[in-house]
């Protein structure tokens, strides 16, 4: 069975931006099917709205789905794990704040859905994580990422001034997530 893979977009984000178009065709490559669902941001922008849109996409979601959350997308993958009635493969985080300060935008991302989350819930509905954070993230301080690995049980995938993982900081590919992902598919 081939996997179904999203990539969720953060704020401001859209779906041909930073690392995305590249890591669609290489999974593509792989025969995997690829979905990066445009939420609406920064106008707009709030869990409930998130998950209207993500409502058209749940029939993709299966044991063998695996979710990538950039930003403020890793938060809204916490949130959909914390529901998911069974687990997917695998959530892979790249730039997540979890409330760590500081964080650039603190206040519009603890509004979009607060710092607090059900990490048991988180645990036990995905069979694989990955936390990817760089040292020098302009938006997300490094102790989120940290936090976030020590929650999940796993280490920390440090990758050195890759910033916030987008086309600003250079990331219009991702190799080290590309080899996370492979080592993924391959279990």
């Amino acid at each position: 069975m081939s996997s179904n893979v999203f990539i969720f977009h953060g704020t401001g984000g859209h779906t041909k931006e930073n690392w995305f178009p590249w890591l669609r065709e290489k999974l593509e490559e792989k025969d995997c099917k690829i979905f990066i669902p445009q939420f609406p941001t920064p106008k707009g922008q709030s869990l409930e709205s998130w998950l209207k849109v993500f409502a058209d996409y749940k029939k993709y979601v299966n044991e063998e789905t695996i979710i990538i959350g950039h930003s403020l997308g890793g938060i809204f993958l916490l949130r959909l794990l914390e529901c998911f009635q069974c687990p997917i493969k695998a959530a892979i985080f790249t730039g997540t704040p979890i409330g760590v300060r500081p964080i650039l935008y603190y206040d519009g991302d603890n509004s979009f859905s607060g710092f607090s989350f059900n990490w048991p819930a988180i645990k036990n509905n995905a069979k694989y994580f990955g936390v990817f954070h760089s040292d020098n993230d302009p938006y997300v301080s490094l102790g989120n990422g940290e936090q976030l690995a020590k929650e999940l049980g796993v280490k920390l995938s440090l990758i050195p001034n890759a910033g916030h993982f987008n086309a600003k900081a250079g990331y219009l590919t991702f190799p080290q997530l590309l080899e996370k992902i492979d080592e993924i598919l391959k279990k």
